[in-house]
Parts: structure tokens; sequence; C-alpha cells
């Protein structure tokens, strides 16, 4: 029991850390690290934009609430010290004829509301800036300014953050596994893929990446080496009408990297499958990518996927997800190279033909010699 137990955890552990080793996760996500960047990390901050953009939705928010939090702190120091310089403050007992610089100043929390009224145009009425001072009417527009560009600069990042394309590829969804079974007489490695609005995804176009490791003829030896991997459906891997869920495949033949495997060494391999869907989301024009990955243990050789689209009585086409990653086994040759074997034997036996004219004459056998 013991070592049975022993026998799980440890295949267990091997299967974590060979599902670690791949380069793109399920949901699309990009598993690699930078190290020795030589360039400074100011140059991120030059493409501030897009910086605010990759950030989680928690650093922005801090960021967010840090930049109006700090400017109407700093402003209503500056309005407090606008107000001590002009003697403005109730400590410094002002004559009845003073004209202060901004009214209704008495210390720094009402320095702080002045400055929040100001930059997020409230302007409750009570407190306001006189003509007396040039120094807090520059001030004043200062603040009105830089409160619009840090007003335009955050709410658009939120917008832009909150409708970009990424957020679309999320309703885009793969098969857990990929297939590899006889598809029109070739044999096939087959994936489905599923749009889960109905909206459409304009210009839609479907490819792949093999990433292994190989070795050249020098003996360099290439990892993450990149081989690419034509996928189409029965009306072409482009200007998809991705209304309904698809089945994509890619023919094993010759020039497969897949021509060489079989069901026997599949598992054996050392690749890792990366998928990917462009498109242009119908909604807002922006173009979307969606990519996923597939390693040799989520590839299932004899099996092809249940049906999942069905008719219903009413004239209406009914999609079951319950079946998207469900898959059914069936008779497949164990090999790309056995099955164009099978086919060329074939050919070969159909270039005979009979000759009708053709009359084999039989020679009898005579036991008799003669001396």
């Amino acid at each position: 029991m013991f070592s049975y137990l022993r026998e799980r955890f440890t295949s267990h552990l091997r299967e974590r850390s060979r599902r670690r080793a791949r380069l793109v996760s399920k949901d699309g996500r990009c598993n690699i690290e930078f190290g020795n960047v030589e360039q400074s990390r100011f140059v991120f901050l030059i493409d501030i934009w897009t910086t605010i953009l990759d950030l989680k939705w928690r650093y922005k928010m801090t960021i967010f609430i840090s930049a109006f939090l700090g400017s109407w702190f700093l402003f209503g120091l500056l309005w407090y010290v606008v107000a001590y310089i002009h003697k403005d403050l109730p400590e410094f007992n002002p004559s009845i004829n003073h004209t202060p610089c901004v009214e209704n100043i008495n210390g720094l929390t009402s320095a702080f509301l002045f400055s929040l009224e100001t930059q997020v145009t409230i302007g409750y009425g009570f407190r306001c800036v006189t003509e007396q001072c040039a120094t807090a009417i520059f001030l004043l527009i200062f603040q009105s300014i830089l409160g619009v560009i840090i007003n335009s600069f955050m709410c658009g990042a939120i917008l832009a953050k909150i409708s970009r394309s990424k957020n679309r590829a999320k309703t885009i969804t793969f098969s857990k596994n990929a297939v590899i079974s006889k598809r029109g007489g070739k044999l096939c490695l087959l994936i489905r893929v599923a749009n889960l609005r109905k909206s459409l995804l304009i210009g839609s176009h479907i490819y792949g990446k093999l990433l292994k490791t190989t070795i050249t003829p020098e003996g360099e030896t290439i990892i993450l080496d990149q081989v690419n991997i034509e996928f189409v459906v029965d009306a072409g891997n482009e200007n998809l009408f991705f209304i309904s869920p698809l089945t994509i495949y890619h023919i094993i033949d010759k020039n497969s990297p897949f021509f060489h495997m079989a069901a026997e060494t599949l598992l054996q391999q050392d690749f890792e499958l990366v998928v990917f869907l462009d498109g242009t989301v119908e909604a807002t024009s922006a173009t979307c990518q969606v990519r996923t990955s597939y390693i040799p243990e989520e590839v299932l050789w004899g099996y092809r996927f249940a049906p999942i689209v069905s008719k219903t009585k009413e004239g209406k086409y009914r999609v079951d997800f319950q079946n998207f990653s469900k898959t059914v086994a069936v008779e497949t040759p164990h090999c790309a190279f056995c099955l164009y074997n099978e086919k060329e034997a074939k050919a070969k036996e159909k270039k005979g033909y009979d000759n009708p004219g053709f009359v084999l004459s039989e020679v009898s056998e005579t036991s008799d010699t003669k001396m």
C-alpha cells in the first residue's frame, strides 16, 4: 500500500513538473522570464501608457487613488503656504479690512478641502479665490490644468483596460485535449474551438506552432525551436464563419512533424503545440488573439470528438457544450507511416489488370527418360 501511494505521488510530482515547463498555459498566458536585461527600467516609464495598461487591477487602482489623493494633498499644502505667507490664517489676527488670497482658509484641513473642490470642480461657493494675490490665481490655473490631465489619463487608462480585446479572448475556448484520428481518409490532428458569444470575430485566422528542442547538423542545440503547423477547416483557415464550434485539423502528411510519431511513442516525445486564433472584434474593431497549448499527455491518439451541434424540431440549431471536450474512441492506424504504406500498397494492386486474350497452356510432364 505504501509503495503504491509513493508511486502515485511520484508520478503526480513528475506530471506537475512537466506541466510547469510549458511555455503557454491553457488560458494563453506565457510562462517566460527575462534575465540580465541590460536596458534600465526607465524604458518602461517612457512607454508609460502601455506600462499602465499591462498592470494588474490592484496596482492600477492603487496608482489611480494615489494620483488623486497625492495631487489634492500637494496642492492643499501649496494653498496653505500661500495663506501662511499672505498672513490670512486666524493665528495672525488679520484686521477687519484684510482681504485674504482665498476666503475661509483657516488651516491645513480647510486648505485640503479647497484643493479638492478646485480640482474636481465641486465649488461649494464658501471658499473662493480673490483678486488680491496673483500667486493664488496662477496656482488655481495650474491646478485646474493638471487636474484635467490626471483625470483624462487615469480615466482613459481604466476605460482602455476594461475594453481591451484581451477580455474578449476569454469567451473563446479550446478543447481540453487534441485528438488524432482519420478524417477524409487522412490521418489528422484535430482540435475543437468555440465562440461563446453570438457576436462574430471578423477575419478569423487559425494557425499553430510546434515548440521543441532540436539539434542542428552542426551540433547546435536550439531550445523552443518553432515549426509551423497549418490548421484548416472544411471551409478554409481564413475568414471563418465562427458562429458555432469548429473542429480544426492538421493533416499529418510527409511534411508534418507528427509524421514519424506513433501511438506507442507519442508520450515519449518532448514538444508543445501552441494554437493561435487571430480575429477582429465585431463590436470594437479591435484585433484579438486567443492562444492555448497542448503537450503530449493532452494529445489522444485514436479518438474523435463527440457531436456537439444538433437541430431541434422547431428548426433551431442547438449547441451542447457538455460534449465540447468529450471524445470517442475510433479505429485509427497507430502511425501515419503505416497508413501511407497501406495506401501505396492498394494503389499498386490497382495498377494490375487481366488480359482476356491470354491463354495458359499446360505442359504435361513425362516420366520416361531415354538412356
